[in-house]
């Protein structure tokens, strides 16, 4: 019981001579610290609050001007054209406030006024600049006189330094499209999908639409993105996501790899602690904006409003509709272990715990032999299930005694942390490998995870790690973001002993992890049983294939002067062509980040011009030459459509905002309602790779990420993620359904990826026929003993 007498600041005993009093110098130490450490967080937020408040301009820069003005009035030039008098008159006259002092506070009151003024005039001609987006239409390697012009301006507007919220005020609001170019922009994406008399009738329905009822919307939908910072978001946010009532596990949750080839220990308790503490490392940065805004080019900013979630955030069930709860400054995590909970404080004396404090609190929950307690073990199959029976639970059984202060401590920790008892990673050896360690970090056993934190960490016994994470709050960029920190921190700077052991000393007088009590009754334990087996029945249908492709890579894509994202979407095109005969509507993720609040759009990549290289791919008698032509022509579209998404000319988030204003005005309209519904057989998304650039894989190449994926989001579909990772390997996340008979996950995207690249560049490079040829029987034999394992 040492660590719960050192927890007593103080102890008295009453004695016949009085109270006396017996204080903890130790306890009152941690006191002090802590007081001294949460002062100076506040004075560093003020400070960085103010830097970015006043930016592009700086503290400074006042000083300057007030020294200016008063030097003009010490040369009697008056430059406020007597505003300064006018602001003297206004003050009153006392013993305090003299002639001369109300001299100089005028002077200073309007050098204020005209800096404020000149900070507004700096941020207006910026965000006028940042309307601009001809640069991102122009050609690669080729820049225009007057790009280069802007580009020049925007730098040096941009000041020095900035902080992570530093070019908010200054970034456009996301443009709504005109009715005519989003509804013909629909109309072209629908064109290969639907035969002559079917597109047709669609033209019909769509002018029908365009003439009324799209003309009300439209002014309604305006209105809203002058008031609104974006007139997307937070519709996308609570109709796509915060609304739905299935469970989000598979449906919307996706997961993040950890390094592909390397694994920096093989001690669970080690790895977790550093990852753990490199977590805190950047969330104290997050916390204090202190981290670079990300800017393409290097130069045009990115909305960093995704970020301030992150960390201290859960998901709460509701009956009709899910609510974000953030809050600030928590202190401790949640460790899942073997179904039990822990509590783990995370700060000792004012500082966060170091790698081995963290690595002593983890062995003691993995050495830990309790049992579970009755209802323990399945406990987060709640937040796997339907939505409807959780927030009913939550109300019913979790509202009062230890289960709400249990609850409490798990919605309102840093994040949420599972010690895993399985081991997974990538073998060479083992093709199956792969498939098996996506499958745990989506869905894991639907109990030993809390999908409604913003995101959980997984550790497996092996030290190969995972994130888990929960869509609403964020997409996968800005997760990326924070991991690629960590990865490299981890591996980097803070590293293991000789032995695999954190570094550092061992404070053994902390206190240990705390146990979290449930008291759970026998209806709410079938409860838990019922949201388990609708996760188990969710999960056992996710078929899962990663695929690593390293015959070539973006390098070699490159040299065919072709946009590395378009050769990819190309080639999945082929591939979904070969294996189901026909194309579908087909889904890319494209972000908007270049606006304010700015989430995604959709790119609609299966285009009349994709369909007609995919054809001639398929006949024999097409030379390679016309391939050529046609396969240019296919990925020039694809990147114009990529450019318009970014850019706020997409098609479907306009379209599901005006579904939205139709039915909040009650107006029923045919066309909005076919569009909504239509199904997304083929969803992808480009994960993206070295947003920091914290690890060099020239130098390193055994240090690449594996990127991450997601489930299939129709039951005949599938789901593709995909990361190009250096200059030759592109890794492949696959999903699609056990349950249905349409969907195979095979060798295809294989086989599609290298007989475009050899029909590319054939005309170019003859010797690739050789080595295609090989690739191709190794393919198709690989391909055979995967439907073999899938049957």
């Amino acid at each position: 019981m040492a660590e719960a007498h050192q927890a007593v600041a103080f102890q008295f005993t009453v004695t016949p001579d009085g109270i006396d009093l017996q204080l903890s110098r130790e306890v009152l130490k941690h006191i002090y610290l802590s007081g001294v450490t949460s002062w100076k967080k506040r004075a560093i937020r003020f400070k960085n609050g103010v830097l970015t408040g006043v930016y592009p301009a700086s503290p400074s820069s006042w000083l300057i001007v007030v020294i200016a003005i008063m030097s003009t009035m010490y040369a009697r030039i008056d430059p406020s054209m007597g505003m300064i008098d006018r602001i003297k008159t206004s003050l009153p006259v006392s013993e305090f406030m003299t002639v001369q002092t109300q001299t100089v506070l005028s002077a200073i009151l309007f050098a204020t006024g005209l800096w404020l003024s000149f900070i507004f005039l700096l941020r207006y001609i910026l965000k006028a600049l940042l309307s601009y987006h001809g640069w991102i239409f122009e050609s690669h390697g080729k820049m225009s006189f007057s790009t280069k012009v802007w580009l020049s301006l925007v730098k040096l507007l941009s000041g020095r330094r900035p902080l992570l919220y530093s070019f908010q005020a200054s970034l456009p609001h996301l443009p709504v499209p005109s009715i005519d170019d989003t509804i013909n922009r629909y109309l072209e994406s629908v064109r290969p999908l639907l035969d002559d008399e079917q597109y047709k009738q669609m033209e019909i329905v769509a002018n029908d639409f365009k003439k009324d009822p799209a003309p009300k919307l439209q002014k309604h939908l305006k209105l809203k993105s002058w008031w609104a910072t974006n007139y997307v978001s937070d519709w996308w946010e609570e109709y796509i996501y915060l609304r739905g009532r299935d469970p989000i596990m598979v449906n919307s949750n996706f997961y993040t790899m950890d390094l592909l080839y390397v694994i920096p220990t093989h001690r669970q308790a080690s790895r977790a602690a550093n990852i753990v503490h490199a977590m805190l490392q950047y969330r104290r940065k997050l916390e204090r904006g202190e981290l670079t805004p990300l800017r393409a080019l290097g130069i045009v900013p990115m909305c960093s409003f995704q970020y301030e979630r992150m960390f201290n955030t859960t998901r709460i069930p509701g009956i009709e509709t899910d609510f974000v709860q953030h809050l600030k400054d928590r202190k401790h995590l949640v460790v899942y272990h073997r179904g039990r909970f822990f509590k783990v404080w995370l700060y000792y004396g004012g500082r966060h715990l170091w790698p081995s404090e963290l690595e002593l609190q983890f062995q003691r929950i993995l050495d830990d032999k309790s049992e579970p307690q009755p209802g323990e073990i399945k406990l987060p199959s709640l937040t796997a299930g339907n939505r409807v029976p959780w927030a009913r639970a939550r109300l019913k059984y979790f509202n009062e005694g230890v289960n709400r202060a249990s609850l409490e401590a798990i919605e309102t920790a840093a994040f949420f942390m599972t010690l895993d008892d399985e081991a997974h990673g990538y073998d060479p050896e083992n093709i199956r490998s792969l498939d098996l360690y996506a499958k745990s970090l989506l869905h894991g056993k639907c109990y030993d995870r809390w999908f409604d934190k913003s995101f959980t960490l997984i550790v497996y016994k092996n030290g190969k790690t995972g994130i888990n994470t929960e869509h609403s709050w964020a997409d996968s960029p800005i997760i990326g973001h924070m991991w690629e920190y960590v990865l490299a921190t981890d591996c980097f700077h803070l590293g293991y002993t000789a032995e695999g052991h954190c570094k550092g000393d061992i404070n053994k007088s902390l206190a240990p992890p705390t146990r979290l009590q449930w008291d759970i009754p026998k209806a709410c334990q079938e409860i838990i049983e019922g949201s388990y087996m609708i996760a188990k029945g969710i999960a056992d249908d996710v078929d899962f294939h990663d695929c690593l492709f390293n015959e070539f890579g973006k390098g070699l894509i490159k040299k065919c002067r072709t946009s590395p994202d378009a050769f990819i979407q190309l080639a999945l095109q082929l591939a979904h062509y070969r294996d189901k005969g026909e194309f579908c509507l087909t889904y890319e993720s494209s972000m908007t980040r270049m606006f304010r609040e700015g989430r995604t759009e959709t790119v609609r990549s299966c285009t009349c011009e994709s369909t007609a290289f995919v054809k001639a791919m398929e006949d024999e008698s097409t030379t390679n030459e016309q391939r050529l032509a046609l396969f240019k022509k296919a990925a020039d579209k694809h990147q114009n459509m990529y450019r318009l998404a970014m850019t706020g000319a997409g098609i479907d988030r306009h379209l599901f905002c005006l579904y939205i204003v139709s039915k909040v005005m009650g107006i029923d309209s045919p066309f909005l309602k076919q569009v909504l519904s239509e199904p997304w057989r083929l969803s992808t998304s480009q994960t993206p790779q070295q947003q920091l650039n914290l690890i060099d894989t020239q130098k390193f190449p055994k240090y690449v990420g594996a990127g991450g994926g997601f489930g299939p989001v129709a039951d005949d579909g599938y789901g593709v993620s995909y990361i190009i990772v250096g200059e030759n390997l592109i890794t492949f996340h696959i999903s699609s359904k056990f349950s249905s008979p349409e969907t195979v996950v095979s060798y295809l995207i294989y086989q599609a990826l290298w007989f475009i690249q050899y029909d590319i560049v054939r005309i170019r490079r003859s010797s690739l026929r050789k080595k295609t040829v090989q690739f191709y029987s190794k393919a198709q034999s690989e391909q055979k003993h995967a439907i073999r394992c899938s049957c």
